[in-house]
């Protein structure tokens, strides 16, 4: 099946010479191609296009704001990316108010890109929410820091969120969290589904509110060491606010990134009045959350009662242990996890349940190899996970066809040449994964869904050593998704958990009509059926 509203990128269609995917960076000059390296030799002279000949969208960046404004494509802006990289061509430059950028999809340009980014990487300053930190006198996370300031805390943050010892302690919370969700939409089938043999019951239903609550309640057991009952039968009105607030951020934010923040405060536009709203919510569930966890550990050390070894307390919790960061730091850091944790894995989430619901063999696939490592692994969640690669090369495909961010953005630290192109230091560069996801230059049948392109041996089988830039949904290097190993591994075990106790089907095998807010996410939840095994 082929997902979501589109034929795919015309200019990388069929018909044109693959060699693009592996030669993107280099350079036609006479009709012979030269790598980077050899342009670099012979400097930025008469034969390297200069940086203004770039393809554009238009110069004057006010104008093009105003046409975002009148069609709508903050809404629409990884379609509006993907018909401009088929009118221009593998690179265009785009000034959108105050924002200017160089825009490219090849995997060879992205890998130039990358490879300039230098020791202290940057990406794009999400201005409203540096902003809203400085004028509240709230610390910054790493997700807002540059330089050595950002590099020195996103280390010790490594050490609890990304290396392996750190997934070991906190698997078991997210597995006990999928169980529990997967229990509760059992007993759920049973009493409202449909079929007159209990076994074979089955519910139609929009999973997203559950998806949302299994998300927060997720990554608080990660962060906060604790459960806060969000799959009790009436969850608490304050978590409910939180999710709300985490999608008025996250819908605000984009209009606000081509704006000075600090001008729309002055004049006390609503639109910055509801986003930094939204943000004093965020900051006031995670400071009670954080006063509440930090108690009850001081309690328990006083007492004694947790042994070196003992009772894991959390994310929140080893940090404090190791005393590398001050408390606001921590703070900063886990309100910045906890806002970034909830959307971004909920959404993913409904699009792999459609997924696999509409692509029947697809899921039986995966289904058998989930069930045969589940067998063998004697109910260790890591056990299970490394013995079925399909199951992380489905949320590969879903991310590949439906990225959570719609670029990855990094500002070289000296000149580049991406596409014939003088590309000057300091230039915002985007990789935008939506176009570059459904381009068949990139992918062999793009439309469709297919984790098994993921596998090792197919890998292999693929020409070039930039194959390894097409799965960039949590960037890539040192300031790739600090949240990146909590966000796979728990939609690896929802997905796990809900095959092995449910067929999934869908009413509609339409494709899904998306919109971007500062993620990529369905305009309408997709329903989903559920029918016991």
């Amino acid at each position: 099946k082929s997902p979501s509203g589109t034929s795919g990128s015309r200019f990388l269609g069929p018909g044109q010479p693959k060699v693009l995917c592996t030669t993107a960076a280099g350079t036609v000059v006479d009709g012979k191609l030269e790598t980077v390296k050899a342009v670099r030799k012979r400097g930025v002279d008469g034969r390297v296009r200069g940086f203004e000949e770039i393809p554009h969208t238009g110069r004057n960046g006010w104008i093009n704001l105003l046409k975002f404004w009148r069609e709508n494509r903050f809404q629409q802006l990884h379609l509006h990316m993907e018909r401009t990289f088929n009118a221009l061509g593998p690179i265009y430059r785009e000034k959108v108010g105050t924002l200017s950028s160089v825009n490219i999809l090849l995997p060879a340009d992205i890998s130039e890109m990358f490879k300039s980014e230098g020791l202290h990487p940057r990406r794009m300053t999400l201005e409203p929410w540096a902003t809203h930190r400085e004028i509240r006198n709230h610390r910054k996370g790493v997700f807002l820091k540059n330089g050595e300031e950002w590099r020195s805390d996103r280390l010790q943050l490594n050490k609890e969120v990304m290396m392996s010892a750190a997934v070991r302690r906190f698997l078991p919370l997210l597995d006990d969290v999928a169980k529990d969700f997967c229990r509760l939409l059992e007993d759920r089938v049973e009493r409202e589904g449909r079929g007159a043999e209990e076994a074979k019951r089955s519910l139609t239903i929009d999973p997203s509110p559950d998806l949302f609550r299994f998300a927060l309640e997720a990554s608080c057991h990660v962060l906060y060491g604790e459960r806060i009952g969000l799959f009790s039968s009436s969850p608490s009105l304050e978590s409910q606010k939180f999710i709300w607030a985490v999608e008025r951020m996250l819908t605000t934010t984009p209009p606000l990134l081509y704006l000075p923040p600090r001008l729309l405060l002055r004049v006390g536009a609503p639109l910055w009045t509801e986003h930094a709203t939204a943000w004093d919510h965020i900051f006031s569930h995670a400071e009670a959350r954080i006063q509440r966890a930090y108690q009850r550990l001081s309690s328990s050390q006083g007492s004694g009662t947790v042994a070196a070894g003992g009772l894991y307390g959390g994310v929140l919790g080893q940090l404090i242990e190791k005393g590398k960061l001050s408390l606001d730091l921590i703070k900063a850091n886990i309100t910045e996890l906890m806002a970034g944790g909830v959307d971004t894995t909920a959404v993913p989430l409904q699009f792999g349940l459609f997924e696999l619901g509409r692509n029947p063999e697809v899921q039986d696939r995966v289904r058998q190899q989930v069930k045969r490592s589940w067998a063998q692994a004697g109910g260790d969640p890591q056990k299970a996970l490394q013995g079925a690669p399909l199951l992380k090369g489905t949320i590969k495909e879903i991310l590949r066809l439906y990225p959570v961010g719609i670029t990855v953005q990094r500002y070289p630290v000296h000149d580049i040449v991406l596409q014939n192109y003088h590309i000057p230091a300091g230039t915002m560069v985007q990789a935008c994964l939506y176009p570059m996801g459904r381009s068949s230059q990139v992918f062999e049948e793009p439309l469709n869904f297919d984790p098994g392109r993921w596998s090792v041996s197919r890998e292999e089988g693929q020409r070039g050593e930039v194959m390894g830039f097409r799965s960039l949904a949590f960037g890539f290097g040192a300031r790739q998704c600090v949240g990146r190993r909590i966000a796979e591994n728990e939609m690896q075990l929802l997905l796990m958990h809900i095959l092995l106790r449910f067929h999934l089907s869908v009413p509609s095998s339409e494709d899904l009509q998306t919109t971007a807010t500062l993620i990529l996410q369905p305009k309408t939840p997709p329903r989903i059926t559920f029918s016991k095994l």
